[in-house]
């Protein structure tokens, strides 16, 4: 039964997200890559010392890759429940998913390449 109390009901859905984030974080391979790859680059930015903007489009590619990586796999998910067994319409469901993070995912090398190019090379 739905609880309609504010403050309760808000604790619930935070409760519900964190428990879908690790579920996500622990149980599929691509969240995973992309996990690891958020703390190596984080580790990064420690070590080259990047600027509070360069920090913000860090964090921000890390939680969009991340973000869309989730709902990709929640359409993935919802379309193998509907129809199990192979289906044109829905590959192409999952592969629009897919290109969605591919988007994204090229965004954060983007950001990546602009903010360590020139420290990564500035070493040599």
């Amino acid at each position: 039964m739905k609880d309609n109390r504010f403050v309760k009901g808000r604790l619930k859905s935070i409760f519900y997200s964190v428990k879908g984030a690790y579920r996500l974080v622990t149980s599929e391979h691509s969240i995973m890559v992309q996990f690891g790859l958020g703390i190596l680059v984080s580790i990064a930015g420690f070590y080259f010392h990047i600027s509070s903007t360069e920090w913000m489009l860090q964090t921000f590619a890390i939680g969009l890759i991340m973000a869309i990586e989730g709902a990709n796999t929640a359409v993935e998910k919802i379309c193998d429940f509907i129809h199990p067994g192979f289906n044109e319409k829905i590959g192409e469901i999952k592969d629009i998913a897919s290109g969605a993070v591919f988007f994204a995912a090229i965004t954060a090398v983007i950001i990546g390449v602009i903010i360590y190019y020139p420290k990564v090379a500035a070493l040599f």
